[in-house]
């Protein structure tokens, strides 16, 4: 049975195709606010991450498809863990810097390793581990006390210097680093990438005890120097699951590319088609030269360019790019796409928006058709 896991602000949705056609039903967490939604290919157990407007960020899972749902174990910061977070500028426009007890402000992003292990990325910029089928998740203290964000904060007062600034995408828009993408090579579980708005990407190549920035050839045009090591606002990082070297990155200075396996980077954009801002995007899951984003219009101005829905395809590593319009409305649209609000399974696209629309497509994006007008806005989409 195909199927689409959908979070959305008022709970987590099931889309299912039935005698050739897709069906949207609400499959749990009714009126809760579920940002992630995704299954453990490991177990086929559904996992969802929850913000609750008065009880906080909690952990869903469910073994049974979704039929029913029970809390899984909560995620805490241990007892001590602190990090480096930046006051509102005063008056001068200057920002100051402070040191902040970490408590869990969002559950953000959910990856599954090919060993079975399972990852979770938090704001404020905590990366959580379990590699006992999420009965235990546990901080991972190298990446917290990574020198490019002030170093040991258990052991002392670190640097007192962060190159991780933040994001208003917690639950109550308090200005956090966030980790919102986590990639797993499935050629080696010890390999990850993870994403940071904001500061960039890092790397392990040791399962966690090691990371190193990952951010040559990234350009940010907000910095007094672009290519600056740190500082940098990736929206989310993708790579293919059968061409794993090849990874895709939506970026708020445009689209960015690597085919070496987040090593070095290059800008693809191409602003004259619209293709430059943007949160999600996904990559084909043979051919890591393929890929799909839902471009938006620029910062101050998120919603679809000039009024028409487009998602723009590249067959060769963004050197050419098409804008793929047909079943999409064109004429005021205002839909935002938000980072893992895209996914592809095959020839199988689907995403939803901000305006709760869920547009599937059966043809590796060259028609698309409603599934659902109506839903809450939706956070995220993944097949599964």
């Amino acid at each position: 049975m195909e199927r689409i896991l959908i979070g959305t602000r008022k709970g987590t949705f099931i889309a299912e195709k039935v005698l050739r056609r897709w069906r949207p039903r609400l499959a749990g967490h009714a009126g809760v606010g579920v940002n992630f939604v995704s299954r453990d290919p490991s177990t086929s157990n559904l996992w969802a991450l929850l913000g609750h407007g008065h009880w906080g960020a909690k952990l869903s899972c469910s073994v049974d498809g979704g039929q029913t749902w029970e809390d899984a174990p909560q995620i805490k910061y241990p007892e001590g863990a602190r990090y480096i977070g930046h006051e509102m500028p005063d008056e001068t426009g200057e920002a100051g810097t402070l040191v902040k007890p970490a408590t869990l402000l969002k559950l953000w992003y959910m990856a599954f390793g090919p060993d079975g292990s399972q990852y979770i990325g938090t704001i404020p910029g905590g990366l959580f581990v379990s590699r006992d089928g999420g009965k235990s998740f546990e901080l991972n203290r190298p990446l917290w006390n990574h020198e490019s964000r002030g170093g040991d904060l258990f052991a002392g007062e670190g640097t007192g210097k962060t190159h991780w600034f933040g994001t208003p995408a917690s639950e109550g828009g308090e200005f956090a680093p966030g980790i919102h993408s986590i990639s797993v090579d499935p050629r080696d579980p010890r390999r990850l990438l993870v994403a940071i708005s904001t500061a960039g990407v890092l790397e392990t190549t040791d399962g966690g005890l090691t990371w190193r920035g990952r951010n040559k050839g990234m350009l940010n045009d907000y910095l007094p120097d672009p290519a600056a090591e740190w500082g940098h606002d990736p929206h989310f990082i993708e790579r293919s699951a059968g061409d794993p070297d090849r990874v895709w990155q939506q970026n708020h200075s445009g689209v960015f590319f690597s085919r070496d396996s987040g090593a070095s980077w290059t800008r693809v954009s191409a602003p004259d088609l619209g293709v430059h801002f943007g949160f999600p995007v996904a990559v084909d899951d043979k051919d890591g030269e393929v890929a799909w984003l839902v471009p938006g219009k620029a910062d101050n101005a998120r919603m679809a360019i000039d009024g028409g829905l487009f998602v723009a395809r590249t067959q060769d590593g963004g050197e050419r790019w098409e804008q793929l319009r047909e079943g999409l409305p064109q004429d005021c649209a205002h839909d935002v796409v938000y980072r893992h609000a895209l996914d592809s399974a095959g020839d199988l696209l689907a995403f939803g928006s901000t305006t709760g629309n869920l547009y599937v497509s059966e043809n590796r994006g060259e028609s698309w058709f409603f599934v659902a007008t109506n839903l809450p806005p939706i956070y995220s989409v993944r097949f599964g």
